[in-house]
Formats: structure tokens, C-alpha cells, sequence
């Protein structure tokens, strides 16, 4: 069958010179001659916006000609996936972090490159992968042919349950033609969603020891605040940012240790600007409710509260102020993933130092960074990294 655009071409083109032998007026020649040129214009951009439209068509497969299963994520979805699952892609850093520590080997790109620093803890395969930014959050960057092009079997979303979830990897399965699966991770659903990514990735033995000792986190955790009488919970300020004014307030999903160890969020706003963190405040608000211990993140005011603005807080006159450990990442949050497990035990132990009194924090880390991070730390490097987040004398 001819194209319609050819067919007009092709009449246009032959009824301009049937005009012209048959001797008609160079004005009516050089009229319609316009109205040819004009239409082609327009078929032109027609034909560039359909290739366009037609080079945008996602037409890879990662189901084709393998045996496949079919599971139920925590949307409720079914969702038929690879038998055996070896490649993988994570929806955003939540998800990254918690895929390189049970199944590093299976990705095929990231949400985002590891700097310098973070290389010591992560294989070296790993360093120079692509990346394709992440889905969600004040950071979403999605570059969605890269992500494709890096041909996954299956796209991982671990995290918080957002009310969109559902209509979120329905559209994300769409758009790619890749299988989407969502596992609620947060501090308290981690081991589950740990168990059901060893059943797919057919990593169960391992996923079940990092299980295990999430659950030993969390039921250590319980029991320790149980013990504390509502009028003796401390409060706690976690400050980010530079100046140490964008903090992570009480409901934001970047604070989820504070309240687990027995604390309570000193910052709780009339609003949360960022349900994920970055709540801006004034120092003048903080002056007010006077935390009890202040935590910074790494690149903060750390170094100067002593001597600024900052200095009369009671949390600086007691010398409870401390820097939270950052390598790989962040013990507490940033992202908001299983490094938070790690967070428990050194926030617990600066916070209520006679509660959780019965572990030594350094070697809670060695525990921690060899089970999930494959890592062999040292005493020295543990030493290193807390030397700014332990007690002062």
C-alpha cells in the first residue's frame, strides 16, 4: 500500500507539470507550486514527529524465550519476572544501597556513581557502572533510555509506602516494558523485604543472616525503650545541610532511628516541607526547644558550634554533639536504607549511655560492615570513622 503523504507527492508532483505543458499562467503555476512546497513542509515534520514517536517505542523484552515466575510484590500486583534473576536495576539510592549489599554482582547500572571516598567498601565492578538517576524524590532525574539500554531483567523499588505506590510501578512497567517490583523497607519491614529479595535473586541463605541481624537490631532496640518512663525521653536534633538548619523533623522518613531507639524528634513543624527530609528551620526555633543531644551530618557546623551562634545550646554546653559516621553512607540516613540499622546502635549508645551499655560499638560495626558491606574493617579504620561520634570526655 502506498503512503498517503507518497500518494499526495506523487499526484501533486504530476498535476504541476500537466499545468505547465498545457500552457497555463505562471501565476497559477507558481501558486500551486507554493501550496506543494507548503504540504510538503508539513508532511516533512509529520514524517520526523512519527519516526520520533516510532524510535521512543520501547521493543525490548526481558522476558523473551526464558523460563519466567510469576510473584506478588507489595502493591499487590502479580508481576511474571526471569526464573533466575542476573541482572537488576535499582529504582533510586534506597534501593542501590540496600542491592549492593545482597546482591552487587546482579546490577547492571545505578542511581548514582560511588565517589572517592565510598570505593574502599564497594566492588570495583561496581565504580564505573552506568547511571540512570532515580524515580522519585526532590532528586528525580530519570534518564529512562539509559536505564533501558542497560537491559535489566527486573527494576527494584525498596522504601517507604507512598499513597501512589501502586499507580507508580504499574506506570514504570509501562513506559519500559520491564518488570517493576515494590518491597516495603523501612526499619521495621527491612527483614521481610530481605527474605523476599533472597527468594527472588536466589540469594536466601545470605538474605536470611542479614535478616536476622536486623531483627536482633530492632528487638534490642524495643526492649531498651520500653524501659524508658515517657518523662525521661531525650530529645534529639538531626541536622543536615551545611549550616546545620535543614533538619530531618519528627515524621520525616529520615528520622526513623530517633523514634526507634526511645528518643523524640525535638523538631516537630507546623508543616513538613519534605516528607523525606530537609525540613528548613531557624536557629532562634532551635534556642527554644533546646535539644538534648544534637547529631550533624558530615559537612555541617561540627567543627565551629563551640565558638558561633550555636554555642549557648544546652546540647553544645554539655558536649552532647556528635558527627554521624558517612562511609559508605550515612549510619542514620541519606538515603533513608539499611544503613539506618547500623544507626540504632551508635545513636542508642550516645543517647542513653546506661541503657544500651551491654556492646562495644566498634565492634558492632566490624559485625555489621562484614556482613553487609563484605567488608573485613578493622578496629583502627571502626576507630576512625567514630572518632567524631563518640562520647566526649
Amino acid at each position: 500500500m502506498i503512503p498517503k503523504g507518497s500518494l499526495f507527492c506523487c499526484i501533486s508532483t504530476g498535476l504541476l507539470f500537466f499545468l505547465a505543458e498545457k500552457g497555463m499562467s505562471g501565476f497559477f503555476v507558481k501558486t500551486y507550486k507554493r501550496i506543494i512546497a507548503g504540504n510538503l513542509v508539513i508532511l516533512l515534520f509529520l514524517s520526523l514527529f512519527l519516526a520520533g514517536c516510532g524510535g521512543n517505542k520501547h521493543t525490548y523484552d526481558p522476558n523473551a524465550g526464558i523460563e519466567t515466575i510469576t510473584i506478588k510484590d507489595d502493591t499487590g500486583r502479580d508481576i511474571t519476572i526471569a526464573s533466575e534473576i542476573t541482572a537488576i536495576a535499582p529504582s533510586g539510592s534506597t534501593a542501590q544501597m540496600l542491592l549492593q549489599t545482597i546482591a552487587p554482582e546482579m546490577l547492571v547500572g545505578l542511581s548514582s556513581s560511588p565517589t572517592s571516598a565510598q570505593r574502599k567498601y564497594i566492588p570495583e565492578s561496581m565504580w564505573y557502572m552506568p547511571t540512570f538517576g532515580q524515580f522519585y524524590g526532590s532528586k528525580s532525574n530519570l534518564n529512562m533510555e539509559a536505564l533501558i539500554n542497560a537491559k535489566p531483567q527486573i527494576i527494584i523499588d525498596l522504601g517507604d509506602r507512598k499513597a501512589t505506590i501502586l499507580a507508580d510501578m504499574s506506570s514504570i512497567q509501562k513506559q519500559t516494558g520491564i518488570p517493576t517490583v515494590f518491597y516495603e523497607a523501612t526499619l521495621e519491614t527491612m527483614p521481610d523485604a530481605y527474605r523476599k529479595l533472597g527468594t527472588i535473586l536466589g540469594k536466601e541463605e545470605e538474605a536470611e543472616k542479614q535478616a536476622r541481624f536486623i531483627e536482633r537490631t530492632l528487638e534490642m532496640a524495643a526492649e531498651k525503650s520500653a524501659l524508658i518512663p515517657p518523662s525521661e525521653k531525650k530529645t534529639v536534633m538531626y541536622s543536615t545541610g551545611a549550616t546545620g538548619l535543614a533538619v530531618n523533623a519528627d515524621e520525616s522518613s529520615q528520622s526513623q532511628v530517633i523514634d526507634l531507639i526511645g528518643a523524640e524528634n525535638a523538631i516537630i513543624p507546623d508543616k513538613i516541607t519534605n516528607k523525606g527530609g530537609g525540613t528548613t528551620v531557624s536557629l532562634e526555633s532551635v534556642y527554644k526547644v533546646q535539644p538534648d543531644v544534637i547529631i550533624f551530618m558530615a559537612g555541617g557546623p561540627y567543627d565551629d558550634v563551640e565558638t558561633n551562634e550555636w554555642s549557648e545550646l544546652k546540647a553544645i554546653r554539655s558536649g552532647e554533639y556528635y558527627e554521624i559516621p558517612n562511609l559508605p553512607y550515612c549510619w542514620m540516613s541519606s538515603p533513608p536504607s539499611v544503613n539506618m540499622v547500623l544507626g540504632v546502635w551508635w545513636l542508642g549508645q550516645l543517647v542513653y549511655p546506661d541503657l544500651y551499655n551491654d556492646y562495644d560499638m566498634i565492634e558492632i560495626a566490624q559485625e555489621y560492615y562484614n556482613l553487609f558491606w563484605h567488608y573485613d574493617l578493622s578496629k583502627e579504620e571502626a576507630a576512625e570513622m567514630l572518632s567524631r561520634s563518640l562520647m566526649k570526655d
